[in-house]
């Protein structure tokens, strides 16, 4: 396994899991041009001793022994990852969020010769969520409205979360909309009445919150919440690594987390 983005926290969370693993090994580590972990010695860039493995930034170097690369970086990354991958042969596990549809629609292209498996969420408790949520949509309809709030650390960069757009997609497809159709991502001012049909999303942002998410069904006199509390981001990272171990039997595609867990049968 490759991991890409080395030096941050889901990369050095990544490098921790695979050595715990008894099925994978760590092939190669890749930094961006210039970062100061480049050259550096893995083991002794995150405060340890010497382990023989030199941080790269070097993709294909790092592709060319690897069968899978797990990579929590930026779209722009994950999207031109996407295409190396592929014409590689290596499963690209994706962990990253913000992508623009532009960016969607190239990593779809990408998987018509590649494995990919992109999630929002790597944990299994949120894709468990996201299935009983399109339950919970299907069953009740638009007689109830429905709230997305999401919660994360002061260093995200993208809102919604990309967990909080998954459940937003299950709401979607458990009543068969399109969410850019019914989205409404915050209010401010004199909003007027809240249209019928439509999904809210609000982002909180502060502290070191790990990731909470609740999807709020509030109807005539009773609400229904259904709720995830991520605690530890090691649950990411046990995740990704479970999803890279099961791409190697699969043929190309682009798949979920709900592929992964057996959700989608």
């Amino acid at each position: 396994m490759a991991v890409m983005g080395a030096s941050g926290r889901m990369g050095q969370m990544l490098v921790q899991q695979i050595d715990g693993s008894d099925i994978a090994t760590l092939s190669a580590v890749v930094e961006r041009t210039g970062h100061d972990w480049v050259g550096r010695d893995l083991g002794e860039a995150m405060g340890g001793s010497a382990r023989g493995l030199i941080v790269s930034d070097d993709w294909a170097e790092a592709l060319a022994v690897s069968d899978a690369v797990i990579d929590f970086t930026a779209p722009v990354v994950s999207v031109a990852l996407a295409e190396q991958a592929a014409a590689a042969g290596v499963a690209h596990v994706i962990g990253t969020t913000g992508f623009s549809e532009d960016d969607l629609a190239a990593i779809a292209h990408a998987g018509q010769t590649g494995r990919i498996v992109r999630a929002g969420n790597m944990s299994l408790g949120v894709n468990l969520l996201v299935t009983l949520t399109q339950q919970v949509a299907q069953a009740l309809g638009v007689d109830y409205d429905v709230e997305i709030v999401e919660a994360h650390h002061r260093h995200k960069v993208d809102a919604p979360s990309g967990t909080a757009l998954m459940l937003g997609e299950a709401v979607a497809a458990g009543r068969d909309v399109a969410l850019a159709d019914v989205a409404d991502r915050g209010r401010d001012g004199i909003t007027g009445a809240r249209p019928a049909g439509t999904i809210g999303f609000h982002a909180i942002r502060g502290g070191d919150f790990v990731g909470e998410h609740d999807v709020i069904f509030a109807g005539e006199g009773e609400r229904i919440v259904l709720r995830h509390v991520a605690t530890d981001r090691a649950l990411f990272a046990r995740g990704a690594l479970r999803a890279a171990i099961w791409a190697q039997g699969q043929g190309p595609g682009e798949y979920s987390m709900i592929d992964v867990l057996g959700l989608s049968r």
